[in-house]
């Protein structure tokens, strides 16, 4: 504490206990209510500090819900599966490569989730965090670990969300370069780049009466016309 600031764990339950503790009082000491709130402290059990961070709690639930849906038409956000729940570690960077590994976090959805079940709902998703979080941020309090956790993931969704990445490489552009092209792939594209579609894979047939790729295809009616107007 530095200048009479309250640490992140001891300013959550002080908030706890100013709505749960002391909504008759008219006037306050601060100083007696800090003093309060240090003696409380350790008696204030870890459910409760959940309650009192209700706002951070909806947060939570609505990244939770983003990536359970992630990549599933079907998917409601109630359940996430095992690959959304390690996409949602590696995006939101709870999974750091050092504290927290992939194995790591695949051994706690494993820990968590039903025995038969192939998915984790948001309670056992909490519980989830709480197993990691003191392992990716060591030398904080269980409380303080927490906290640390929900605000790396609070109102985070997937990062390949309606983005799609276009390689502006030289071999792409080479790739691309329908003027460089050679042989039947030459034939596919008209001069201006644009694909021919069937006309440029298959050698379609003209019931034309001339042979193939003939120049002067149609002159010959053309005239005929002219001799019966002379006529």
């Amino acid at each position: 504490m530095r200048g009479g600031a309250l640490s992140p764990s001891l300013s959550l339950r002080l908030r706890f206990i100013l709505s749960a503790q002391c909504l008759g009082c008219q006037s306050w000491d601060w100083t007696g209510l800090r003093t309060q709130a240090v003696a409380a402290a350790p008696a204030l059990p870890l459910e409760h500090l959940k309650m009192a961070e209700g706002a951070d709690m909806d947060e939570l639930l609505t990244s939770f819900k983003k990536f359970a849906i992630h990549g599933d038409t079907k998917a409601v956000g109630k359940e996430m599966n095992g690959k959304n729940w390690a996409k949602l570690c590696k995006d939101c960077k709870v999974i750091d490569g050092k504290n927290i590994t992939g194995t790591d976090v695949d051994i706690v959805f494993s820990k968590v989730k039903a025995k038969t079940s192939r998915v984790i709902t948001f309670e056992e998703f909490q519980k989830a965090l709480e197993e990691l979080a003191p392992k990716r941020f060591k030398g904080q309090s269980k409380e303080e670990a927490l906290q640390s956790m929900w605000k790396l993931i609070e109102g985070k969704e997937p990062s390949n969300v309606g983005v799609t990445k276009v390689s502006k490489t030289a071999a792409m552009d080479r790739l691309t370069d329908t003027s460089k092209y050679t042989g039947s792939h030459k034939e596919r594209f008209d001069e201006a780049g644009k694909g021919k579609g069937r006309g440029g894979r298959e050698e379609l047939v003209e019931n034309t009466g001339y042979v193939g790729a003939y120049k002067n295809a149609g002159t010959y009616e053309e005239k005929v016309k002219t001799k019966e107007k002379a006529q």
